[in-house]
């Protein structure tokens, strides 16, 4: 049976088991995009989106428009890669790169992940303290002990299916768009004719935008995710073997992942939005708690404000905490040989789950120094633009060559934009350590 005939009969678009059985029909071609979407949007980038409206009002609207193309190329790009040679980013590193390199790109990526899995516990055990006023490490224990359950004893399909509800939340803030009072021409004007500055803060803000907006931890886990779902769809073979499986599957490639991040910068266009027209607006342009950043809410949900940001903060948190400790383990997994995978259970994956639960545990652990939670959020979506130049190159380097990815190597305009992702991320961080240093 050919790749065509193979492909006919499984059409991309079954149940995966990144997003579960309970999808509309509508989005039955949905998968690893979806969720990856819906990842990008966690604690961190709600800190990192509130702060950057609150200290520059609607001035850094740009970069949810500019930045989406950008990350849509990436994570097709990403995807391209698990779904054409059927190993994760790590896992090719492993076959055709030299093993210094593999393991300089995997530590980049544990350090950046714990780093944003920590501050991420933290300011779901913050935001719960603003409903139930107890000890910030009860909560951070709490809620480590919940992700790691979670992960070791329910099916991600499962998982998902629950979490994806609490971050409906997060709709909240295009109810506050339609009921505050939003400078429509200065938004407007700051999305498509923006003003750029040098400042150190401002350069450190877009950093942080760019850090939790294309990530490294995505690219991993969206690579990987393609080749668990190839496990789940035996039909699926990797499109190096079978290139007559091309063109539908990256046609689900790309609907998924316009989709996916779509849905991901409305969201945070939304939230600067929110915060521009009601913080920025009364001079409270710095944020250093949950209850200020909460306050944000307050016009549509009045005295619900500070349950609504702990259901979205909550819920977003509980899904990306995965998402990071399982792009970590992916990695480690694959360069290590690991047998790897959500789908499978930890006795037939021990390692791959081992270094979920050490992940987390070191997370959680980061969270008994002190350190601000909100803060937190926003330095480690730094610390993710940084980490993400890097290996932006590598993968782009990779993807474009035609002995790892044969007839699918990236090319045309899905590198030009995927490569512009890239210099854009290096400029500005190498512009903002410029003026802090």
């Amino acid at each position: 049976m050919n790749g065509a005939r193979l492909e006919d009969d499984d059409p991309e678009e079954g149940s995966s088991p990144t997003v579960g059985p309970t999808r509309p029909r509508l989005f039955k071609v949905l998968g690893p995009g979806l969720i990856t979407g819906a990842s990008d949007d966690d604690p961190s980038g709600i800190a990192t989106y509130s702060q950057a409206g609150a200290a520059f009002g609607y001035g850094l609207s740009w970069a949810m428009l500019f930045t989406y193309p950008l990350m849509v190329a990436v994570q097709m790009i990403s995807a391209r890669i698990g779904r054409t040679t059927g190993h994760g980013i790590a896992g090719v590193l492993r076959l055709h790169y030299p093993q210094w390199l593999l393991n300089w790109v995997v530590v980049l990526l544990l350090i950046a992940n714990i780093v944003n899995l920590g501050a991420d516990l933290g300011a779901m055990a913050a935001a719960t303290s603003l409903l139930l006023p107890a000890p910030r490490a009860l909560y951070v224990l709490l809620f480590a002990a919940i992700c790691i359950s979670l992960q070791l004893f329910l099916q991600y399909s499962r998982y998902v299916a629950v979490l994806k509800w609490l971050t409906v939340a997060l709709l909240a803030y295009f109810g506050v768009v339609m009921v505050v009072h939003v400078d429509w021409r200065a938004l407007f004007t700051n999305l498509f004719w923006p003003r750029f500055s040098v400042d150190g803060g401002y350069l450190t803000t877009l950093v942080a935008i760019l850090g939790t907006t294309i990530s490294p931890y995505l690219f991993f886990w969206q690579a990987s995710e393609e080749v668990e779902d190839m496990q789940v769809h035996p039909r699926r073979v990797d499109l190096f073997d079978a290139p007559a499986q091309g063109r539908r599957a990256l046609r689900r490639i790309e609907l998924d992942t316009f989709i996916g991040m779509g849905l991901s910068n409305l969201v945070a266009l939304a939230i600067i939005v929110t915060t521009a027209a009601t913080l920025n607006v009364h001079g409270i342009t710095n944020i250093q708690t949950s209850a200020q950043a909460a306050a944000a809410l307050r016009p549509l949900a009045g005295q619900f404000a500070s349950l609504i940001f702990t259901l979205g903060i909550v819920g977003t948190g509980l899904l990306a905490v995965p998402v990071l400790a399982g792009s970590a383990a992916y990695a480690i997994g694959e360069a290590r040989q690991w047998p790897t995978g959500l789908a499978r259970r930890p006795k037939e994956a021990q390692a791959f789950y081992a270094t979920l639960v050490i992940a987390t545990l070191v997370g959680m652990i980061i969270n008994f120094a002190p350190i601000n939670p909100i803060k937190a959020l926003f330095w480690s979506a730094v610390v993710n633009g940084v980490v993400a130049v890097p290996v932006m190159v590598v993968m782009m380097k990779l993807a474009a060559r035609t002995d790892i990815m044969g007839r699918f190597a990236v090319r045309g305009a899905l590198k030009l934009f995927g490569w512009a992702a890239t210099l854009l991320m290096a400029v500005v961080v190498v512009a903002m350590l410029a003026q802090l240093s």
